[in-house]
């Protein structure tokens, strides 16, 4: 069992203990997320700790989208309810980076994708992998590339 799993396990027996009903049903999601992500495919297998990271971002990703879509349509009761499992969840991933730090990463993979030529959007894909590379599970992936496209143009 990896250790992410571990610590969501522990975590979880701490949050019934203390009647903390929005971490005991996040994490109990996140466990499941992970449980089914274990299950996939051909034959089930235990996760590593990257790979449990991975799970709990997409959680992230997906809370992060779901608030959106609320606060979009008035509904700023379950955006708030979301928002709270998106600090639950946070908990257990890496120390995310600031935009300046992603913009200092973007302008190096572009120079270094660039060379002599002038930046252009033919160089986003190479760019974007180098910079999915070096930010991976520490920044969203929509806002990297926005900076990709950006730093490009």
């Amino acid at each position: 069992m990896g250790a992410v799993k571990t610590q969501l396990k522990s975590d979880l027996v701490a949050a019934m203990k203390a009647h903390d009903e929005v971490a005991k049903s996040t994490i109990r999601m996140a466990l499941s997320a992970i449980q089914s992500a274990e299950v996939a495919g051909d034959e089930a297998r235990e996760l590593t700790d990257a790979e449990e990271t991975d799970v709990l971002a997409k959680q992230v990703s997906s809370r992060r989208d779901s608030a959106a879509a609320y606060h979009d349509g008035g509904r700023e009761e379950l955006a708030a309810d979301e928002e709270a499992e998106i600090v639950v969840l946070e908990k257990y991933l890496p120390a995310q980076l600031s935009v300046e730090e992603v913009k200092a990463i973007v302008d190096e993979e572009v120079a270094a994708a660039a060379g002599d030529q002038k930046p252009s959007m033919k160089l986003m894909g190479p760019v974007m992998k180098a910079v999915q590379a070096r930010t991976k599970g520490r920044f969203d992936g929509k806002e990297a590339s926005q900076i990709v496209r950006a730093a490009l143009s």
